[in-house]
């Protein structure tokens, strides 16, 4: 029987997968305090590459996604594919695509019935370590606000709407990698995509231009 070696970056990813699977700060030690902890059993959700160059970087994992361990499995997931171009396999290929969500785990639910904002504790305790391993990541998807804050900082706009608006100029900076912003593909959306039809004409195409050269 011939064991396949791993290279020493992939053992070394494995290891930061399983630290991750095994984080449990948001229940255990919750920037709030022991009330604001996470009130159900974590599941964190990432996908972490060290080939991929196009990184995916959204928001926090739903319900859906909570349950199944599998990220945008669910209506944004199909939204977001669209967008892209791309299948349900070449998405959830580790080789083409990185996705790593501001938050890892579900943040539950507020008094309204909508998903709770990432949790505080988890972007400043991994994100940095999580990136800084895929150096050779090309291409930034920032979905939506607080994907947009970490990635852009100062860049980011007075709001979501400009900050996408002004992605040309975004993606024109000098830098390695680049960063695209975009809206999060939720159905909740269609309505802003509606009143924005420059996203669909002007940007998608880019974008999908932009994800093909990059899967070759």
């Amino acid at each position: 029987m011939v064991i396949e070696k791993k290279a020493p970056e992939e053992r070394a990813l494995d290891i930061l997968r399983r630290e991750i699977a095994a984080c449990r700060i948001c229940r255990d030690a919750p920037l709030g305090g022991a009330d604001t902890r996470l009130p159900h059993e974590p599941r964190p959700v990432a996908v972490i590459s060290s080939k991929a160059r196009i990184l995916i970087a959204g928001q926090a994992p739903g319900l859906k996604v909570h349950e199944s361990g599998i990220p945008f499995n669910d209506a944004s997931g199909d939204r977001l594919r669209d967008w892209l171009q791309v299948d349900r396999e070449t998405f959830y290929d580790r080789d083409c695509f990185a996705i790593v969500p501001m938050g890892f785990c579900f943040p539950g639910y507020d008094a309204k019935g909508s998903d709770l904002p990432p949790r505080r504790e988890c972007a400043p305790h991994w994100r940095s370590r999580v990136i800084s391993t895929m150096p050779q990541i090309e291409l930034v998807l920032a979905i939506g606000q607080y994907a947009q804050a970490w990635h852009m900082a100062m860049e980011r706009r007075e709001n979501m709407t400009e900050t996408v608006r002004a992605w040309q100029t975004t993606l024109a900076r000098p830098r390695l990698p680049g960063i695209l912003p975009l809206p999060h593909p939720s159905w909740h959306n269609t309505g802003w995509i509606k009143r924005n039809p420059w996203f669909e004409e002007e940007l998608l195409p880019v974008l999908r231009e932009r994800v093909t050269a990059l899967l070759r």
